[in-house]
């Protein structure tokens, strides 16, 4: 059996991990980000994927700029949801698995507690809306689909990144010196990247098809998650409080996506460790 793949995204955060997994695991790997190839062109997809001779196509590329797209609804469409369309076809015609990541924005939050694959969506904002949609253009076109979704995402390979993580976002307000505005009203469970990576190379050789849930496994508030970056990188900023109401966005966020890994973990893969000890690797693998 080959074992040739494809990553798109490879430039990204979760893309730059996936390659490294992959290879370690024995793949012969090839990455493209968004100047070498975009997954917008169906034309393009096809010509890459024809000559590729992949048998897992892996999809890390996406829009993800939440209240942007709220202005430009059409563009976080292309991206998110036509794009995988584009992946699918092209994965159809030659044969070959494909995993595409999509996220806890799905949800509208109601539920309180730790989303399972099970619970009904209901996504709250264009950005959502387009991300659903790519789950649904990529099984209606393939019935040998993963579909990972995922929550919060941080990685080391952010830190080069204009946009970066949320870490980062949040070391860069403590730098200038200024108080800090986070919400305590939404809670999350944020995601390090290589063990996201990792976690989805185990279900694919596993050979899984279908969602799985693969966030980080501590439920914790944007604003405490703030409170242990600072800590532990042992800055002390002005950091505030605030919540939805005081603190709007163009778009709405569900205010509890934390996900269940319980389906992941049912099959025998490790859970994830506490959140803590992933910030501890990030810092680690960020010096």
């Amino acid at each position: 059996m080959s074992r040739n793949a494809v990553v798109f995204g490879a430039s990204g955060q979760l893309g730059a991990e996936l390659m490294h997994v992959l290879q370690a695991r024995q793949y012969q790997v090839t990455g493209y980000g968004r100047a070498q190839v975009d997954i917008t062109d169906a034309a393009a997809v096809e010509r890459v994927l024809e000559r590729s001779e992949a048998d897992l196509v892996v999809n890390a590329a996406a829009y993800n700029q939440v209240d942007v797209a709220e202005s430009e609804p059409r563009a976080a469409l292309e991206v998110n949801g036509v794009a995988v369309r584009n992946l699918a076809v092209a994965c159809r015609q030659i044969d070959a698995v494909l995993v595409h990541f999509s996220t806890d924005y799905v949800f509208d939050g109601l539920a309180g507690r730790p989303y399972t694959e099970d619970d009904p969506t209901h996504p709250l904002s264009a950005y959502a809306v387009s991300k659903l949609a790519g789950e649904l253009y990529a099984q209606a076109y393939l019935d040998r689909v993963l579909i990972v979704r995922t929550c919060g995402v941080f990685g080391p390979a952010a830190r080069h990144r204009a946009r970066g993580n949320f870490v980062e976002l949040m070391l860069r307000l403590a730098a200038g010196g200024q108080p800090i505005r986070v919400v305590e009203d939404h809670i999350a469970s944020p995601t390090y990247a290589p063990l996201l990576a990792a976690r989805t190379a185990d279900l694919v050789e596993r050979q899984c098809t279908g969602i799985f849930h693969v966030g980080g496994g501590t439920p914790i508030s944007w604003f405490d998650y703030a409170r242990m970056i600072f800590e532990m990188a042992r800055v002390q900023p002005k950091l505030q409080a605030t919540n939805e109401r005081e603190f709007r966005t163009a778009g709405r966020r569900p205010k509890y996506s934390a996900l269940s890994n319980a389906k992941m973990e049912h099959l025998g893969l490790e859970p994830f460790p506490p959140l803590r000890d992933a910030l501890a690797a990030y810092f680690a693998a960020r010096r």
